[in-house]
């Protein structure tokens, strides 16, 4: 075909900046020329594709020999299909109360996935095994959802990071009372960042029976991937991603994104850049007289208190969220594409605002 230009044209501003969410960043350029390479021609669909069966080595570098990878579109849609793929039509997930698959993905676990979560209160969003066992119990009680697996964040929805020694004592537990465990690895880049480990160190080296794979948040245009450690851990991986509406039928431009990324360890450099961001971020706020710091800041999130007046008046010049509207909490999202002119903007304008 001969190439034309296009009719869109550009609807926002490049220039204008924010620190909502990770996700507003747009995608890494060596993720779009990937996706480019990987056009043109026909490849067979729904994975059987040269693409797909790259990711597939990739994947076995990064997480064993054992491992396979199965793209979805969504990291709500990773979290559920593998969950369903891994509980009985009675099972349970023990999760933190702030985990994600609690609060932020809409009851898709409770309602699309059919299990039941049952939540444990945490000081900084990690599980422990003396947590898990305020609920890991009644496996032989007909009115209870019966536990079958612990699932933990990497990093946890507050910016905390589970040590390997932390997830193998997890694992550890949970294996001892035949549950498995899920890893939420939607920003597992940054945990492996932050830890200074690859991210084998924290998942298959220490017992982690299948983890959702996080690709948009780390410069990825779209897509995630279920990623299988443990083939006993799951029953109909395939069927259960099709029937929960997440096979995409042209997997090659899921698969080329993960695959440049986990590659060539462009996934390592674009975390390790916005874990800078967000500690040059929480240094600046230190010195900011009014505005606490909440949770380490051990990944690419900080989390802070500051008077409501003075939240409402900055979102108008950056975007980002209250957390804790109640309670004054807000919190700021690094991305791969943070510069430090933006960092420094942000702190000139909170000590603007705190100053009137």
């Amino acid at each position: 075909m001969t190439a034309r230009q296009t009719d869109a044209r550009r609807r926002h501003d490049p220039a204008v900046r924010g620190f909502a969410s990770d996700n507003y960043a747009g995608a890494h350029p060596e993720v779009l020329a990937a996706i480019a390479l990987a056009n043109g021609g026909h490849q067979v669909a729904y994975g059987e594709d040269e693409y797909t069966e790259a990711l597939q080595r990739t994947v076995r570098s990064h997480f064993g020999q054992t491992a396979e990878a199965f793209p979805v579109f969504n990291g709500t849609g990773a979290n559920v299909v593998a969950l369903q793929a891994m509980t009985d039509r009675w099972g349970a997930v023990i999760c933190a109360d702030t985990a994600h698959i609690h609060v932020d993905e809409c009851g898709a676990p409770e309602r699309v996935g059919g299990l039941k979560l049952l939540t444990v209160p945490t000081e900084d969003g990690k599980l422990t095994p003396e947590l898990i066992d305020r609920e890991a119990y009644g496996w032989d009680d007909e009115h209870r959802a019966m536990p079958q697996i612990v699932s933990i964040a990497q990093n946890t929805e507050l910016g905390t990071v589970y040590t390997p020694d932390e997830v193998r004592a997890i694992c550890e537990h949970a294996h001892e009372r035949n549950m498995l465990v899920h890893m939420d690895g939607a920003r597992i880049a940054n945990a492996a960042a932050s830890l200074d480990v690859p991210m084998r160190a924290f998942t298959n080296a220490v017992g982690v029976d299948v983890l959702s794979l996080g690709g948009t948040k780390n410069g990825a245009l779209f897509g995630e991937a279920v990623v299988v450690v443990n083939p006993d851990a799951v029953r109909a991986m395939k069927h259960v991603r099709k029937m929960s509406m997440q096979l995409a039928s042209k997997m090659r431009f899921i698969s080329v994104q993960l695959e440049a990324l986990l590659t060539r360890d462009l996934w390592l450099r674009n975390a390790r850049h916005a874990n800078s961001m967000a500690q040059r971020l929480a240094a600046g706020v230190r010195e900011v007289d009014g505005v606490e710091i909440l949770y380490p800041v051990q990944a690419n999130a900080v989390f802070a208190r500051l008077p409501h007046d003075v939240t409402e008046r900055l979102q108008k010049r950056y975007r980002f969220y209250f957390w804790d509207e109640a309670a004054g909490d807000v919190r700021w999202m690094c991305s791969f594409d943070t510069t430090e002119e933006d960092v420094d903007g942000l702190l000139a304008a909170l000590r603007e605002e705190m100053g009137r």
